[in-house]
């Protein structure tokens, strides 16, 4: 019964996971990366209306006068 030849495995081994990380390389510059929302300019949107916008004033039943 002829024997199994080892000798290549580490080299097939070692190919493997190189080509399997490479793949995965090229399968992530696929994926956009957004930017960090830190550093994005934070600006408000200015609606033209007729009235100012403010809040409405709330009073707790507690504290209001009896």
């Amino acid at each position: 019964m002829p024997q199994l030849d080892t000798s290549p495995w580490p080299m097939v081994i070692l190919s493997m996971i190189v080509t399997l990380f490479y793949i995965t390389q090229l399968k992530m510059l696929n994926f956009i990366s957004h930017t960090n929302p830190l550093f994005k300019s934070i600006k408000t949107k200015e609606y033209k209306t007729a009235w100012k916008p403010k809040w409405p004033k709330t009073y707790s039943p507690s504290l209001m006068s009896q």
